[in-house]
C-alpha cells in the first residue's frame, strides 16, 4: 500500500467509528427522552440516524477493505446487496434533510398552524415517501445488473460493466442525481432562506425595542449597553450560522461526490482514483456531521445526554458505595470470629 492509501483507510475508520458513535448517541438520546419522541422532528432524526448507522456498518468497512485489498471485497452478491444499500442510504439521508428543512420552515412560517400541518402522520407519510423515493432507483439499477464494485471508489456502488448500456446507464445516473442532490438542495435553500428571512425579519423588530430601551435608560452601565449590542449582534449572526451549516455541510459532503459520478460519465475526462475515494470519503462524512448538525449540539440533546451520564454515574456510585458496605461488614465479621 502507498502513503496515500494508507492515509485514505485511515480516514476510512476514523469516519466509520465517530459515525457509530455519534449516531448511537443521537439513538439512545431518543430512546431516553419523552420530551425528545414526542416531537414530530424526532421522527425525520431517527430517519437520519438510522440511516447513517447503516452506512457505518455496511458501505464504509467494505470501503475500507477495497482500499487494502485494491479489488472486490466478498462475492458478487455481498457486494450486490450492499451497492444496493449504498444508493437507498444515501438518498433517503438526502431527502431526510430536505424533511427536517420543510418542517423547519412550517415551525418558523407558520408557528399557529404548524401542529395542524405537521403532524405525526404527516411526517409519516413524508417518511413513506422518502422510503419508496430512495427504493425505486436501486431497484431499478439492480434489476439493470447496474450495481458492482467500482474500483475508482474503491466501494460498492452504481456501476456499469457493459458498454452496451452506456446510454441508458447515463440518463439514470443524470436522473437519479437529480431528483436526489439537486431536489434535496433545492428544498434546503428555499426552506431555510425563507427561515432565515422571518428570523432577521424578528431580530430587526427586537433590534428596534433593544436600541429605544437604551435610549430611554440614560442612567445604564456602559458595560450593560455594551453587553445588549454584543448580543444584538449576535443574534443576527445566529440564524445565519445555522442556516449556513445546514447548506454548507450538505453539499460540501455531497457536491464533490455527486460531480465526480457526473464528469465520470464522459469519457473524455480522466479522474485519479485517489480523488474518487476522497469525494467517497466526503460524502461519508455527511453521517458523521448530521448528528452533531441535527441532534448533539441542541440544548435539549445536550441535556439528556448530561441525565443520562448522570443517571450512569449515580448508579455506579450507588452500587460502589454498596460493595464498600458489604466489604466492611464482612471484615467485622472476620474480626469477631
Amino acid at each position: 500500500m502507498s502513503i496515500w492509501e494508507l492515509i485514505l483507510a485511515f480516514v476510512v475508520v476514523v469516519l466509520m467509528l465517530v459515525a457509530l458513535l455519534a449516531n448511537v448517541l443521537v439513538l439512545m438520546c431518543f430512546l431516553y427522552s419523552a420530551d425528545i419522541r414526542k416531537q414530530v422532528p424526532g421522527l425525520f432524526i431517527l430517519n437520519l440516524t438510522f440511516c447513517n448507522l447503516l452506512m457505518a456498518v455496511s458501505s464504509m468497512p467494505l470501503t475500507l477493505a477495497g482500499i487494502i485489498y485494491k479489488s472486490q471485497p466478498g462475492g458478487d452478491q455481498v457486494c450486490h446487496v450492499v451497492g444496493f444499500l449504498e444508493t437507498f442510504l444515501t438518498t433517503n439521508s438526502m431527502l431526510s434533510m430536505a424533511a427536517l428543512s420543510i418542517d423547519r420552515w412550517i415551525a418558523v412560517v407558520f408557528p399557529l398552524s404548524y401542529h395542524s400541518k405537521m403532524r405525526y402522520r404527516d411526517a409519516a407519510l413524508i417518511l413513506s415517501y422518502t422510503w419508496l423515493h430512495s427504493a425505486s432507483f436501486p431497484i431499478v439499477a439492480a434489476s439493470l445488473s447496474w450495481v458492482g464494485f467500482h474500483h475508482l471508489y474503491a466501494s460498492c456502488t452504481l456501476y456499469n460493466k457493459r458498454p452496451e448500456d452506456r446510454t441508458q446507464f447515463v440518463i439514470f445516473t443524470g436522473v437519479f442525481h437529480a431528483l436526489s442532490f439537486l431536489l434535496s438542495l433545492v428544498v434546503l435553500c428555499f426552506t431555510y432562506l425563507k427561515v432565515l428571512k422571518v428570523a432577521r425579519f424578528h431580530c430587526k423588530r427586537i433590534d428596534v425595542i433593544t436600541m429605544q430601551t437604551l435610549v430611554l435608560l440614560v442612567d445604564i452601565h456602559p458595560s450593560v449597553r455594551e453587553r445588549c449590542l454584543e448580543e444584538q449582534k449576535r443574534r443576527r449572526q445566529r440564524a445565519t450560522k445555522k442556516i449556513s451549516t445546514f447548506i454548507g455541510t450538505f453539499i460540501l459532503c455531497f457536491a464533490p461526490y455527486v460531480i465526480t459520478r457526473l464528469v465520470e460519465l464522459s469519457s473524455v475526462v480522466h479522474i485519479n482514483s485517489h480523488w474518487g475515494i476522497i469525494s467517497k470519503c466526503l460524502a461519508y462524512s455527511k453521517a458523521v456531521s448530521d448528528p452533531f448538525v441535527y441532534s448533539l449540539l441542541r440544548h435539549q440533546y445536550k441535556k439528556t445526554w448530561k441525565d443520562i451520564i448522570n443517571k450512569i454515574l449515580k448508579r455506579s456510585s450507588i452500587n460502589s458505595s454498596a460493595l464498600a458496605g458489604e466489604s466492611h461488614s464482612r471484615n467485622i465479621s472476620q474480626l469477631n470470629e
